[in-house]
């Protein structure tokens, strides 16, 4: 994140009597806030005469994330310095732009499953031999840094001791997975934009920012709540 981008989100936070989580260098969530007992995530967004940009490589678990967030969108100043109104967006408002890019990346998304379930034993063979059983060191040849040290230690089915030791089948479900990743970033786009005639539809934060956010969140949880019960 730029030093601006960090700026401007800390505009939002203040405005909005927003919390920042401990880990928010690291968190999928830009801040929280407490409603009705419930913790509401919140995803932080500054626009620009473009609409706004979202992510570089977006894909699956964006997606998944996305689905259950709540949206602000902070409209500054041509300079970009001051903080003149901002919108909200439910989950269920950013549905259409989250589906359509979702539906774009789903040929891509299928043909990676469908690929990584090809990789069988000849791959693994072809590429580290046939052996009675295989090594940590060729298991994270193989899958990089994608894995933890406990994922690695997990998935060893052949361990003595601290040897940790892989069969000719854990390596096929290895190189499959590897296989899916790789596959998976294909099927991504670049920091797809928001565009702003989309933004505009949504509500409009002007004054009182943090009783109107929380207004609105409430409206949401309450219009969420009677559809549950009507579907139930």
């Amino acid at each position: 994140m730029s030093v601006q981008d960090d700026k401007r989100e800390n505009q939002m936070i203040d405005r909005f009597n927003l919390e920042v989580p401990e880990d928010r260098k690291r968190s999928d969530v830009d801040a929280y806030l407490t409603v009705e007992g419930q913790t509401i995530s919140f995803e932080l967004k500054s626009a620009t005469r473009k609409g706004v940009s979202t992510v570089r490589d977006l894909g699956a678990g964006h997606f998944s994330k996305w689905k259950n967030m709540h949206w602000l969108f902070g409209v500054y100043d041509p300079r970009g310095e001051r903080l003149l109104y901002t919108h909200y967006a439910s989950p269920e408002a950013m549905v259409p732009w989250i589906s359509g890019r979702e539906e774009y990346v789903r040929p891509d998304v299928s043909l990676a499953l469908h690929a990584a379930k090809g990789v069988g034993r000849d791959a693994v063979i072809d590429l580290l031999g046939e052996k009675d059983y295989y090594t940590r060191d060729e298991a994270e040849w193989v899958m990089k840094k994608q894995w933890s040290t406990a994922q690695y230690l997990e998935a060893g089915d052949l361990t003595e001791g601290k040897d940790v030791r892989y069969s000719l089948g854990r390596m096929v479900e290895i190189m499959r997975e590897r296989c899916l990743y790789v596959m998976s970033r294909g099927a991504t786009l670049n920091n797809p934009h928001i565009p702003m005639r989309y933004i505009a539809e949504l509500p409009k934060i002007t004054d009182e920012p943090a009783m109107n956010l929380r207004r609105l969140v409430r409206d949401y949880l309450e219009s969420a709540s009677l559809t549950e019960d009507a579907t139930a």
